[in-house]
């Protein structure tokens, strides 16, 4: 197969472009503009709609992740080893992926129309995040775009991991199998271009806060509150000591020297 100079260009020098410029932008951001490392929340503006939409695009959103490196990271090889056919490969991916895909779409049309008709919420969108739900809302639009298309195209579909995979493994290794992903329909094309568009603009609007998803909240230990039994006591009321009632663990009340010395 022949390799034009949009093939080199696109599939051989772009990726790397959008690396350095993913990881350069971030160091920038991070460096510079710390205080506008955030998600710029409008929970207070509208929580109703949001309550929906953002649960919905963000698993979403995780599933479709796992999906891909999934696909794309691992070989085809190795689940054939493990004892898995193609073809139940192909039908869990499909299902999976389209759920995946059709709840990520519906989530962030939800929220765009939330932006859209929320008077406060649509106040505070700046031409940095039409930019932004464009591109992204595309990538997720082209990418359910060709997991429908293998569905009504079923066993004389593309198989992308015989292509397209190859030639994501292959840049890790700085030798981009060009010729792979060439060899990928259009829709593929269509999808990883305006992927790698949505990384470049990735550390310059709100989607930066992916990098600081608070992972530590899941490991942090339990908020400790001090006791007030001393000022329930003086006030009649009936705390755990006084009623009879045995303290719940992990809810025993905690005394503090300052507090108890005060009260004396």
């Amino acid at each position: 197969m022949d390799i034009s100079a949009t093939d080199i260009l696109l599939w051989g020098a772009l990726p790397y472009v959008m690396v350095v410029v993913l990881v350069g932008g971030l160091v920038w951001r991070y460096k510079y503009d710390q205080f506008g490392w955030t998600t710029r929340s409008s929970q207070l503006y509208e929580s109703r709609l949001l309550r929906i939409a953002s649960p919905l695009f963000h698993f979403g959103l995780l599933a479709v992740i796992a999906g891909h490196f999934f696909g794309l990271v691992i070989p085809m090889a190795w689940t054939q080893a493990v004892g898995m056919s193609q073809e139940f490969y192909h039908f869990n991916a499909l299902f999976v992926g389209g759920v995946a895909g059709v709840g990520t779409l519906g989530g962030i049309l939800l929220l765009i129309y939330r932006r859209r008709t929320t008077g406060p919420v649509f106040m505070a969108t700046t031409k940095n995040d039409k930019t932004m739900y464009v591109v992204l809302t595309a990538a997720i639009v082209f990418g359910l775009w060709t997991t429908l298309a293998s569905v009504f195209e079923g066993e004389h579909g593309h198989n992308y991991r015989e292509t397209v995979a190859p030639w994501f493994r292959s840049l890790f290794i700085f030798q981009p199998d060009i010729a792979a992903m060439a060899a990928a329909p259009f829709s593929f094309h269509l999808h990883t271009v305006v992927g790698m568009a949505l990384f470049v603009i990735w550390p310059f609007t709100r989607l930066v806060h992916a990098f600081t998803a608070p992972f530590h909240y899941l490991f942090r230990p339990y908020i400790v509150y001090r006791s007030r039994d001393q000022e329930g006591r003086r006030a009649g009321a009936p705390t755990a000591r006084t009623s009879g009632t045995a303290a719940r663990r992990g809810w025993s009340a905690v005394g503090t020297r300052d507090r108890d010395t005060r009260n004396r």
